[in-house]
């Protein structure tokens, strides 16, 4: 067995529980993909982009539905130590990597105005609709899981006042017929951790130069540590956290809205249309 073969092993056997169960559930529960799909992997070279991959990989052997894989890396930048791990983790993990090279890095750190992660993400992301149109795809696939979704959740209730959090899949605006999709939705970031230690391999942190300079993602690892200090006195609430997201009762919330740019909707607009009684106090 190669060692190729043991880390993909690792995912089906040592991991299938809390791997590859939740993969596969979230690829039926929001229908992430599709006969026909072909499908760009979008890879940055960290631990939950590789993991996505070779997750991807894997359903594409066994899957009785037929579609395509690109396994896609922008470089934007990276040093030449950075770019020769990347090619090596992909040569490694038996992974065809696309890479493309964008001058992200050079841009951004030119930019005076502003958050320069923001720009890089936004930036990143119009390259990833254009690079997986120009090889023929019609989605693409993030290596986000359920902490990212739990995490997001947190900062925009605590710094946006409002409840919302990253989508398993979403219609790119400006360019038609394409997807964007989050296949590790459910997936725990520390059984990645775990499958990452078992695998044996280093991945990629960002390779930003300005990541040295303690650019941005202050309040992710806030979000970060107060998620890991509720799972101390409640082992499962990341989990509860995630599923509430996916039940949320309109009717007990003083307002919502239908999506961005929406008016708000006051529970006095629909006073009296329900029960009366939310139960003794």
């Amino acid at each position: 067995m190669t060692e190729c073969q043991r880390i993909e092993r690792t995912i089906i056997k040592t991991y299938r529980k809390t791997i590859w169960q939740p993969f596969v559930a979230a690829l039926k529960d929001y229908c992430l993909v599709e006969e026909g799909d072909r499908i760009a992997v979008c890879i940055s070279g960290g631990k939950d982009s590789f993991l996505l991959a070779k997750c991807m990989q894997q359903l594409h052997r066994y899957s009785d539905v037929p579609f395509e894989l690109c396994f896609l890396c922008i470089d934007p930048g990276y040093t030449a130590e950075d770019r020769r791990q990347l090619e090596q983790l992909g040569e490694s993990l038996g992974l065809p990597l696309q890479i493309e090279e964008v001058p992200l890095f050079r841009v951004v750190s030119e930019e005076t105005d502003g958050s320069p992660c923001y720009l890089c993400a936004r930036m990143r992301r119009g390259w990833l609709y254009k690079l997986a149109e120009r090889h023929g795809c019609n989605k693409i696939a993030l290596g986000h899981h359920l902490d990212d979704m739990v995490e997001t959740a947190l900062m925009s209730m605590l710094y946006g006042a409002e409840v919302k959090t990253m989508m398993p899949k979403l219609r790119a605006s400006n360019y038609e017929g394409m997807e964007l999709i989050r296949p590790l939705y459910a997936v725990r970031e520390r059984d990645i951790v775990l499958w990452q230690k078992n695998s044996g391999l280093t991945f990629l942190h960002s390779g930003c130069p300005l990541s040295e300079t303690g650019c941005g993602g202050s309040k992710r690892a806030e979000m970060k540590a107060l998620v890991h200090t509720l799972c101390q006195s409640h082992k499962d609430a990341d989990k509860q956290l995630f599923r509430s997201l996916h039940n949320v009762n309109i009717g007990m919330v003083p307002a919502y809205r239908e999506g961005d740019n929406r008016p708000l909707i006051d529970f006095l607009q629909r006073y009296g249309e329900g029960e009366s009684d939310e139960g003794a106090i």
